[in-house]
């Protein structure tokens, strides 16, 4: 009975011929050869989506003018509904910003919106834009010129 195996009686240029199946060499591989594992049920190379629209939040907010004094700034009150952390109710949260004003418009009590911009200070980085009235009543029309035909009641009358 002998020892060895017959695998061993083989010379070594038939074993020096063989690759590794894995990547891994010598205990070291380069990153472009590693992946991560993928099953059959996924797609091989999922492209990102052509167009990612930027996060745009806080870009703008609506606040009231507290203070005018400045030469082209305004301080903005904007008030923000938040909700109460034990209670849970929904508390007035109020912050007061510094606003650009390049043509020294706004006067105390103005509301104002407020779009971010680079910063043009080191407090300032929004630019104060006018908002027009919330309630400001319409103009009403006469309700024959709505339709374009005169109504029964005024032919009857010529």
């Amino acid at each position: 009975m002998s020892l060895t195996s017959p695998l061993l009686q083989l010379p070594l240029s038939q074993f020096k011929s063989l690759t590794l199946s894995t990547p891994f060499i010598n205990g070291s591989s380069s990153l472009s050869r590693l992946s991560k594992p993928s099953s059959s049920i996924t797609s091989p190379n999922p492209s990102p989506p052509a167009f990612l629209p930027p996060i745009r939040a806080m870009r703008s907010m609506q606040g009231r003018v507290v203070c005018s004094t400045n030469d082209k700034t305004v301080s903005v009150e904007v008030t923000r509904l938040a909700p109460h952390p034990k209670y849970k109710r929904r508390v007035r949260k109020k912050k007061k910003y510094q606003a650009h004003d390049p043509l020294n418009q706004f006067q105390v009590g103005d509301f104002v919106q407020l779009e971010k911009s680079r910063p043009i200070s080191k407090t300032k980085t929004f630019v104060a834009v006018p908002v027009p009235p919330r309630n400001q009543p319409k103009p009403k029309e006469e309700e024959n010129q709505e339709l374009g035909l005169p109504l029964e009641s005024s032919l009857q009358q010529s």
